[in-house]
């Protein structure tokens, strides 16, 4: 009992010396390495290198398709439940959204595994601020409650 007692408040500890945010696990640091690795190869060119996204991502273009939007805490990406994000990185936003919809964005589902594809996601999220992952978390927890 005693020992358990001592490690939560060991992990406790942590969450309040690194300001709420639990941090990664030294197992995890490889994953994390190949997650920002894949976003640098599939999703940097439009998303920007920092996340930042295309120049003007919410007016249309000269081809009527919007830019990358970016996927730091600028853009909108965490507004969206993890269900929507995977989707849209598997078949594509035009295949997501469907009705005509015309996008540059492609889907990576024939180039990466899923797996792969929800560790960028992952990876994406913890570039962002406390606040915006957990209004993600908190989309996400409504998305997987309605299904």
């Amino acid at each position: 009992m005693l020992s358990g007692a001592l490690l939560l408040l060991v992990a406790l500890s942590g969450v309040l010396l690194t300001g709420g945010s639990v941090p990664l696990a030294v197992s995890d640091q490889p994953n994390l390495a190949r997650r920002e690795a894949i976003y640098a190869e599939a999703c940097a060119a439009c998303h920007g290198a920092n996340l930042q996204g295309e120049p003007n991502w919410r007016s249309p273009g000269p081809d009527g398709r919007l830019p990358a939007p970016p996927h730091d805490a600028t853009g909108h990406t965490w507004h969206h439940s993890d269900r929507v994000l995977l989707d849209i990185t598997m078949r594509g936003t035009a295949a997501v959204v469907g009705r005509g919809y015309e996008s540059n964005m492609p889907g990576f589902g024939d180039t990466y595994s899923e797996d792969e594809l929800r560790d960028v996601l992952e990876w994406i999220k913890t570039q962002w601020p406390e606040r915006e992952r957990a209004h993600q978390a908190q989309v996400t927890a409504q998305d997987e409650a309605q299904r």
